[in-house]
């Protein structure tokens, strides 16, 4: 696995010298190779699909579809056509001395990323990775390999195409060990994102020796105010929670104001065509009871969870704090939104909320790094060091400094 590591870092530095031309150049051609080879790909995909349970609330995540696909080529697309972020002269000064000083963006150099049953990543981060210079190394996990494989392969052929180090990018075996070993990696490996499950975070961030980011897990709230309008509440709960349930900005937990509770059955109405089973505390189980019919009481461990399923939790509350409080308890820091008129009330929330985006009036299925224009993701950081929400080609990047002197001598 050393070779396997040392080779891909070589990749890494050549395509750190290319111009931006030649890399966007690349993710355009095979923008349309993705398009040209859907047919192989789904074939590849329905393998995949076969092996696992419909129930399973991943399927959605692991099934791709010629418009996905299609999705998928545009975004990639998209990130071609982005500003180039290397070379950036992030501070440029002059010291007394007469020492200029320029702090300037460089790539990472190899990114690796764990993930799971999400074979939209192996193009993301590919995009991502080439665009801004970085090579990358992916260990996808079993669920997803032979569509993985189909991506490898194609995006190899692209490079080769293009006469370019077929080792730029790398799919490591399905395996627990390569995950060991690649976590171990340091000298070559700078920089690990995981993408997965809560277990898989933390399991990166337990065993990594080489720099980790946290990204993904998404236990998602929506406040609903004593002043929020009803119909903009029913839009907005409706889409942030049955868009795509199985994705991490997916709603998970409806926050109600007690004044507000005789109009939750018509804020739920939504909901019901598309079989969302609700778990509701006790004040809020009474305002549906005979309204609703998929209809549970909440329990203990209720909050806090992530459900990636067709499954809803509602907490009821009397303020705005105890709103707050919830949301600080139960959230994960990724994505929590309020729907209110109370202009003061939502900048207080905006300016409480500990998480990376915070939404007034809006869905948190917004969080992605193709609706905040940039082109793609590499993943949605929840953490404060370094980047934070969707990572897209700036965060991608660190930076040097280049000092340029006349001789100066440090007394």
């Amino acid at each position: 696995m050393q070779t396997v590591f040392s080779n891909a870092k070589r990749a890494a530095y050549e395509l750190a010298a290319l111009d931006d031309r030649t890399r966007s150049t690349l993710l355009q051609d095979l923008s349309e190779a993705i398009k040209a080879n859907t047919a192989t790909i789904l074939e590849a995909n329905a393998k995949d699909l076969a092996r696992m349970d419909q129930s399973n609330p991943l399927y959605d995540r692991l099934q791709l579809t010629e418009s996905r696909l299609q999705a998928i080529s545009a975004d990639m697309l998209a990130v071609s056509q982005l500003p180039c972020p290397l070379d950036r002269v992030l501070e440029d000064r002059v010291l007394p001395n007469g020492l200029r000083l320029r702090k300037v963006s460089v790539p990472y150099g190899l990114v690796g990323v764990i993930y799971e049953a999400r074979p939209n990543v192996t193009f993301d981060v590919f995009s991502i990775c080439v665009k801004s210079g970085n090579g990358c190394i992916l260990k996808g996990g079993k669920d997803a390999q032979d569509t993985n494989e189909a991506s490898i392969a194609l995006i190899k052929k692209v490079l080769a195409d293009h006469n370019m180090n077929p080792d730029t990018v790398t799919l490591l075996p399905a395996t627990h060990e390569a995950a060991a070993e690649l976590l171990n990696a340091t000298g070559y490996v700078d920089m690990v994102i995981p993408r997965g499950s809560r277990r898989l975070i933390d399991f990166v961030r337990d065993n990594a020796k080489v720099p980790c980011i946290e990204t993904g897990a998404g236990v998602v709230n929506t406040y609903f105010d004593k002043e929020g309008d009803l119909e903009l509440g029913r839009r907005i709960v409706m889409n942030a929670k049955t868009r795509r349930v199985s994705v991490c900005n997916a709603l998970d937990c409806l926050i109600i104001h007690s004044s507000r509770l005789s109009d939750l059955a018509s804020l739920c109405e939504p909901l019901a065509t598309k079989n969302v089973e609700i778990l509701a505390d006790e004040r809020a189980y009474q305002a549906l009871d005979g309204k609703y019919t998929m209809l549970k009481h909440a329990t203990s461990d209720t909050f806090g969870t992530e459900f990636m399923d067709y499954r809803m939790a509602i907490r009821t509350v009397d303020s705005l704090d105890e709103a707050l409080e919830h949301i600080g308890r139960y959230g994960s820091g990724h994505s929590e939104s309020i729907v209110s008129a109370n202009q003061q009330t939502a900048i207080r929330f905006q300016q409480r909320v500990d998480a990376a985006c915070v939404y007034v009036n809006a869905p948190t299925s917004f969080t992605d790094g193709a609706q905040f224009g940039l082109g793609a993701e590499i993943g949605i950081s929840t953490q404060k060091l370094g980047a934070r929400g969707p990572m897209g080609l700036q965060e991608m990047n660190t930076y040097k400094w280049l000092i340029d002197g006349n001789g100066q001598i440090r007394p």
